[in-house]
């Protein structure tokens, strides 16, 4: 059963300055901010360093050397295997919304200098939702690390895995897991940076199987959402449950990274990892 197409939707409307919003008002202190100062401080708040969530196109920007990343099976396209009442229109509204064919954007670029394989997770894409061509993509990207013996790096930002696909959407958590595994065995870094929001089935498989995991600032990380939770248990959670530097404080990540200093960072760890155990 094919689970996914190859399309030639282009993908290049999705890029930095698509949208023509001259404003943004900060959900972190409701400021506004002007998109222009925000782009250049990154896309983060001047007044309360809210962290805002990235299309794809900008985190590529961002982190990416200008120029050097070159975008892999961009032609993969969705199929509605389980005949899912109106999952042809969504991808058609999702599509035409986004610029983009799918929730995660894969290829390969340099990071200050640094070879990286990336999959960008696409949050203007239904959520980042993962269906079966989202963790095609991963599984292709993280062979392809392998293979090469480059660095991986995965930015999570999903809502989890994608309902109108059932178990093909879920069978994607086992999917990268097993591509994790033999990435792994190649001994070749894989680093995930996990942003807001990283929850479902995504938090769940390959956004906590780093070999180093970062958070960005204030980010939602977990399976269940906070309220779910509380009402399950009936209990109030602790302040800043599940953000990342709670996260970070019961051992879950290894670092919480600014924005401004998450490319060196990379560019760090990917050059004292330089090499891994190409076969």
């Amino acid at each position: 059963m094919a689970l996914f197409r190859k399309t030639k939707y282009a993908t290049l409307s999705a890029r930095p300055g698509a949208h023509k919003d001259i404003a943004s008002k900060c959900p972190g202190c409701n400021d506004i901010q002007f998109k222009e100062e925000l782009e250049k401080n990154l896309y983060v708040c001047p007044a309360c360093d809210y962290h805002f969530t990235l299309t794809a196109w900008q985190r590529i920007s961002i982190t990416f050397d200008e120029n050097s990343f070159e975008e892999m099976d961009a032609g993969l396209t969705s199929l509605n295997v389980l005949n899912f009442p109106g999952y042809e229109e969504k991808l058609v509204r999702a599509r035409e919304s986004s610029g983009l064919t799918e929730a995660i954007i894969t290829g390969k670029g340099r990071i200050n200098g640094e070879p990286a394989l990336a999959g960008i997770m696409a949050p203007e894409f239904m959520l980042g939702s993962m269906g079966a061509v989202v963790g095609e993509k991963i599984a292709r990207m993280l062979e392809r690390a392998g293979s090469e013996g480059i660095g991986a790096i995965i930015f999570s930002a999903s809502g989890g895995a994608r309902m109108q696909e059932g178990i093909f959407a879920l069978m994607q958590m086992a999917k990268t897991s097993a591509a994790l595994s033999r990435l792994h065995d190649r001994r070749v870094v894989y680093i995930s940076v996990l942003t807001n929001p990283t929850t479902g089935g995504v938090s769940a498989s390959f956004a906590m199987l780093g070999d180093i995991n970062i958070g960005e600032p204030g980010a939602l990380i977990g399976f269940a959402g906070p309220r779910v939770i509380e009402q399950t248990i009936g209990q109030t959670l602790p302040a800043g449950f599940q953000r990342s530097e709670f996260l970070l404080e019961h051992g879950m990540l290894d670092m919480v990274v600014a924005r401004k200093n998450l490319k060196a960072i990379l560019s760090r760890l990917l050059r004292f990892h330089r090499g891994g155990g190409r076969e």
